[in-house]
């Protein structure tokens, strides 16, 4: 972050990642490293937490409408918010970029973009019938998860997708499977649970959803179902997971928790409720502009993060405004390293390599 190492009041402490965390030496050091620095703080303290912000999935997904206007020229068409954040939509379509909730809304032959959260393959054929050139940008994560509901469905297996059933990732994901898939959102819900085979079972999850809550829908699932199946390895994303780890390491410390994030952006929402869960006051901000006066009255410490498709300037503008508010003391902590790359989708690298010589500069 521009600015973090000019200042000598600003500290910067970098904890290493490892495993089993609650509980361990590991992590009883670092709290006592936190709280120890914290206590000998005067005045207001900012903890501003990394990793934050975009994950390489969002990246990835909003580079692809950049490079897209740059080589084909406006208009490019995107299916739904190519993320969830305002901001970043806002920016795309100042560009040239004209977002649609349907592919319907596209004239024939058009570009159009598919978001990060991916879509079904019912979209993908009437795109098809349509003529629209399709530029995909979903997540490699997501497509993951795509990938194992095809699999499952096709050994014969009835599929439990844990999730957020409006949400556009799970939308897109039922529709891999939709006569077999039954989506659920809390343990509650696995009880009315019905298959046509308790032995054929095999779950799921949302990529952006909360690593409690996902485990105890998971282990109903496993109490009602006995023999379910589960993906190799987890859905839930790397960039969830570390941002909530991240929470979870300083919410103790912290009078309050903010989250950059939009209303809709499932993984900044789970970010305020694990800090709520542990009993820290945390508020969602699209902005700044959000925070309430009344959020900061008795508050010393501050504990500030974003969620993975959250940009990194309205996260300055927050410490700024913060600081202005006296909360002076910055500290950026680092509770783990986050160097995920995904390439981009084949016909953007075409459109990059076909581009004139002289339009990648000296």
């Amino acid at each position: 972050m521009a600015g973090v190492a000019s200042n000598e009041r600003e500290q910067i402490l970098r904890f290493s990642r490892f495993e089993n965390r609650v509980g361990s030496k590991e992590f009883e050091e670092q709290v006592y490293i936190v709280a120890g620095i914290l206590a000998k703080t005067d005045g207001k303290t900012l903890l501003l937490l990394k990793p934050r912000g975009f994950c390489a999935g969002v990246v990835r997904a909003i580079d692809v409408v950049r490079i897209a206007l740059e080589a084909f020229g406006p208009p490019i068409y995107v299916r739904k918010e190519i993320v969830h954040n305002s901001f970043v939509v806002e920016e795309l379509r100042g560009k040239g970029a004209i977002f649609v909730d349907s592919e319907d809304e596209v004239p024939n032959g058009e570009r159009i973009i598919y978001s990060a959260h991916g879509v079904s393959p019912e979209v993908r054929e009437h795109s098809a019938r349509r003529g629209l050139r399709v530029i995909d940008a979903t997540c490699p994560l997501v497509t993951k998860v795509h990938v194992e509901a095809v699999k499952f469905a096709k050994e014969g297996y009835s599929l439990i997708l844990i999730g957020h059933k409006d949400h556009d990732e799970v939308i897109g994901t039922l529709g891999e499977a939709p006569l077999v898939t039954q989506v659920v959102g809390s343990p509650e819900q696995v009880k009315s649970l019905s298959v046509p085979d308790p032995n054929r079972v095999a779950y799921l999850t949302q990529t952006t959803l909360s690593l409690d809550e996902t485990k105890d829908i998971i282990a109903a699932l496993k109490k009602k179902f006995p023999h379910i199946k589960g993906p190799a390895a987890q859905d839930i994303c790397y960039a969830t997971e570390n941002r909530q780890v991240a929470v979870k390491e300083v919410a103790s410390e912290a009078d309050l928790l903010l989250v950059v994030g939009s209303e809709n952006s499932s993984n900044s929402n789970r970010l305020v409720e694990v800090a709520r869960n542990l009993g820290t006051n945390a508020h969602l901000i699209d902005s700044c502009n959000d925070i309430e006066a009344e959020w900061l009255k008795g508050v010393k410490t501050i504990a500030l993060t974003a969620g993975a498709s959250a940009p990194e300037c309205l996260v300055e503008e927050t410490v700024t405004f913060l600081r202005n508010k006296g909360f002076d003391n910055l500290q950026e902590l680092e509770v783990m390293p986050e160097n995920v790359r995904f390439g981009l989708p084949p016909e953007i690298v075409e459109a990059i390599a076909a581009a004139p010589a002289s339009a990648n500069g000296d």
